[in-house]
C-alpha cells in the first residue's frame, strides 16, 4: 500500500514538474518572439529609413498660404484667441485703425486695445470679401487687401459696420508669414453708433471706445 501511495505522489510530482517546465519553456517561446518581433520592426525601421519627404505645405503658393492665415487670423478675432491671433502678427506691428488715432505701434499695446473691445462685443460676425494678395517679386514681402461685414451686439446694442483693409506681411523664421502693418478703414456704418474701434480688421486700433 504504502508503495502505491508514494508511486501516485512521484507521478503527481513529475506531471506538476512537467508542467513547470512547459509552462516555463511556453513563457520562454512568448518572450523570444516578443523580442523577435521588436528585433524585426527594428530592422524594417532601418531598412524604411528613408529621407524624409517635404511637407505638402511646402508646394502650396504663398498667395494661398497668406489666404489660409488670414482666415486663421480673423477666427481668433472673432472668437478671442488671442494665442492665435499673436500668430499671425509680428511683435513689432504696426495698426492704423478707422478712427483719427495714432498708430498702435507693437504687439503688446495691439493686444490690450483689443482685449479691452472685445470683453464688449457679443455674437460677433465678421465676413471677408474680394480679397486681393499679392507677393513681392523678392518673395519675403507681401501685401493683401480686403473688404470685411461686421455685426455685433456691442455694449447691449447692435451693431454693424463695412470697411476695407490692407495687410503688409513679412516672411520670417520658418517660412511662416506674419503681419507687419494693419491698415482698416470704416467705410460705411449700417447702423448709426457703429463702433470703428471694433472694425474686425484692427483688433487693437484703439483703448478708447
Amino acid at each position: 500500500m504504502n508503495c502505491k501511495i508514494h508511486a501516485v505522489r512521484a507521478t503527481h510530482s513529475s506531471l506538476r514538474l512537467a508542467a513547470h517546465r512547459s509552462l516555463a519553456i511556453f513563457l520562454a517561446v512568448l518572450f523570444s518572439l516578443a523580442l523577435a518581433s521588436t528585433a524585426s520592426a527594428q530592422k524594417k525601421k532601418k531598412k524604411d529609413d528613408t529621407p524624409p519627404q517635404p511637407s505638402p505645405a511646402a508646394n502650396i503658393p504663398d498667395e494661398q498660404k497668406i489666404d489660409y492665415m488670414i482666415s486663421e487670423m480673423l477666427g481668433a478675432w472673432q472668437v478671442g484667441d488671442v494665442e492665435k491671433l499673436h500668430k499671425a502678427y509680428s511683435d513689432d506691428v504696426s495698426v492704423v485703425n478707422g478712427l483719427w488715432a495714432p498708430p498702435v505701434i507693437g504687439w503688446t499695446n495691439y493686444l490690450l486695445g483689443y482685449q479691452q473691445q472685445r470683453a464688449r462685443a457679443q455674437q460677433v460676425r465678421l465676413d471677408r470679401l474680394n480679397t486681393l494678395i499679392r507677393v513681392a517679386p523678392s518673395g519675403n514681402v507681401a501685401w493683401a487687401c480686403y473688404q470685411w461685414d461686421f455685426a455685433a451686439i456691442v455694449d447691449g446694442t447692435a451693431n454693424s459696420a463695412q470697411g476695407q483693409t490692407t495687410l503688409v506681411l513679412e516672411k520670417r523664421s520658418d517660412n511662416n508669414w506674419v503681419i507687419v502693418h494693419n491698415h482698416t478703414s470704416l467705410v460705411q456704418a449700417s447702423q448709426p453708433g457703429a463702433p470703428g474701434a471694433m472694425a474686425p480688421a484692427t483688433p487693437a486700433p484703439a483703448t478708447k471706445p
